[in-house]
């Protein structure tokens, strides 16, 4: 039997599920809020028992102290004293992807990436993952709409594939699905931009904005930049030249202005340089819209300054095709935020953020400047540290890179955190000084003493930091003393998966497949 629910208890659901991404132990998630964290299997089915019990739903969060996304949840949308005060109506799970068994639990729920919101029924099934990128009030109408029906999303794209008529608030649940943080749940990657496409033109009709954005997103990432129709322009054309309809697709057309230019105008000429031009003017209206968030303003203006690098490399990192005047308006609005911004948690979200938009418009000083001088008032530096490194790196500085890798590393707290920081200054030792034999072994020797003490580290995100690395030292491993190192270290590593518990079956086979020699 179906599920509803009362229009007191959706409003009260939908403003709690927008402050589960707090951290689950801060206090300053605000007193009253009944969250249980989850580490480990019997977490989770106590909780689900609690939500069948109680006849509440359940939102599960999980993320990650450094994940500049989950900050910025927490800076905008999660602290608010009246979310706080409607979360007594459901059930809160937290997962800290540093928790004992988190990474274990991210394969049970298949999470992957940080922030990941998922809503359940009281019954434990699966309704919808939220699309985490878009506006808050977005968010809220599609929760209301998943609630208020009940139908998983899974039902609803099953029925839309085969035909049948959906109603309006139904096409807007498949529209603002979060796909990002999908994981083949609905459907293979491979299928996913090709059914947008069907349910872009299925939908007409239904919801003008649902129709759009399904389009929109069937053109741009998802279809990893590939050549459109290019009759479609002025739809996208359209789009750019209405204010509201750019306002609530802003997501879509920040983040994907270079996938979506490319594959309607793919070659030069006036097309591309007239459609370029009305993009930047639509984007320049995002960037001054304060009904945005502070991080949504700068994402547009990295848009612009994605834009301008069109038609140069992507990774170049020193372009002569951003303006001067757009590198002008980077420093100033980068060192405004980093003036006005007081909140430890947008602070972390936007001047990782605007660092990146700095080095993208070839402004490596300044974003070297602004990340140093906030390494101080950060709650993880090492996140800071890291890019830091990656400036270094672009710039051809690679001993400054890899002091950069090295002590972001080092710095880094949390099993799963510290296992992929490690990967990734492994990855920068082998790229960049590939013939430091001792600093390479060191370096994976400690990695797989870690993952050694850490229950999870054998799966998730966990598990690929340690594939990249045995994967990384199967490329290296060119000459006889690389070969006697890769020896010991394999070596080593037999010893860590032989030390696993002997039921973890999931657990030993990952590891003992590591440096395993290929057939």
């Amino acid at each position: 039997m179906k599920h509803t629910l009362s229009s007191p208890v959706l409003a009260a659901l939908v403003s709690a599920l927008l402050l589960a991404a707090a951290p689950v132990t801060r206090a300053s998630t605000g007193p009253g809020v009944s969250w249980q964290a989850a580490a480990a299997d019997a977490d989770i089915d106590r909780a689900f028992s609690q939500a069948k019990a109680e006849k509440k739903p359940v939102l599960l969060y999980w993320g990650a102290k450094w994940c500049p996304p989950c900050n910025q949840l927490k800076a905008t949308l999660f602290n608010r004293a009246d979310f706080i005060e409607q979360s007594k109506a459901f059930v809160a799970v937290g997962i800290d992807g540093d928790g004992p068994g988190a990474q274990k639990l991210g394969t049970r729920f298949k999470v992957r990436g940080y922030p990941t919101l998922i809503l359940f029924n009281p019954s434990g099934n699966e309704i919808t993952r939220l699309p985490g990128e878009a506006d808050a009030a977005q968010v809220m109408k599609v929760l209301q709409l998943g609630l208020s029906s009940g139908r998983p999303v899974k039902s609803v794209l099953a029925d839309a594939r085969a035909g049948k008529k959906l109603s309006a608030n139904e096409w807007r649940l498949l529209g603002f699905y979060g796909w990002e943080t999908d994981e083949q749940q609905l459907l293979p990657v491979t299928e996913r931009a090709a059914t947008l496409t069907q349910l872009a033109k299925a939908s007409d009709g239904a919801d003008p904005e649902t129709t759009t954005r399904l389009w929109l997103k069937s053109i741009g990432a998802l279809a990893e930049g590939k050549a459109a129709d290019p009759a479609q322009l002025p739809r996208l054309r359209a789009v750019l030249a209405d204010p509201t309809q750019a306002r609530a697709q802003m997501d879509v057309l920040g983040n994907e202005a270079r996938d979506l230019v490319k594959a309607l105008a793919p070659t030069a000429g006036e097309a591309r340089t007239a459609l370029v031009s009305e993009y930047d003017l639509a984007l320049k209206r995002l960037n001054a819209d304060t009904s945005l968030s502070r991080a949504d303003r700068l994402n547009a203006l990295q848009a612009r300054i994605e834009l301008a690098r069109l038609d140069t490399a992507k990774d170049e990192p020193h372009p002569k095709t951003v303006p001067s005047a757009l590198q002008t308006e980077a420093r100033d609005q980068t060192t405004r935020a980093n003036r006005e911004i007081t909140d430890g948690y947008e602070r972390q979200a936007v001047i990782t953020q605007a660092a990146y938009l700095l080095g993208r418009a070839g402004l490596w000083k300044d974003s070297d400047s602004l990340l140093t001088a906030a390494l101080a008032r950060s709650h993880s530096p090492y996140y800071l540290m890291s890019q830091l490194g990656g400036n270094a790196k672009k710039q051809g500085r690679k001993a400054d890179a890899l002091r950069w890798y090295e002590e972001a590393f080092n710095k880094s707290e949390g099993p799963a955190t510290r296992l992929q920081w490690g990967s990734g200054y492994f990855a920068a030792l082998i790229e960049l000084s590939p013939e430091d034999t001792p600093r390479i072994e060191k370096a994976a020797a400690q990695l797989f003493a870690e993952a050694e003490k850490d229950p999870g580290a054998f799966y998730e995100r966990s598990e690929r930091s340690l594939k990249r690395v045995a994967t990384l030292l199967g490329s290296w491993n060119q000459n006889p003393t690389q070969a006697a190192a890769v020896g010991r270290l394999k070596a080593q590593l037999d010893g860590v998966c032989g030390k696993l518990d002997g039921s973890d079956a999931k657990a030993r086979s990952a590891c003992q497949g590591l440096m395993k020699p290929k057939a």
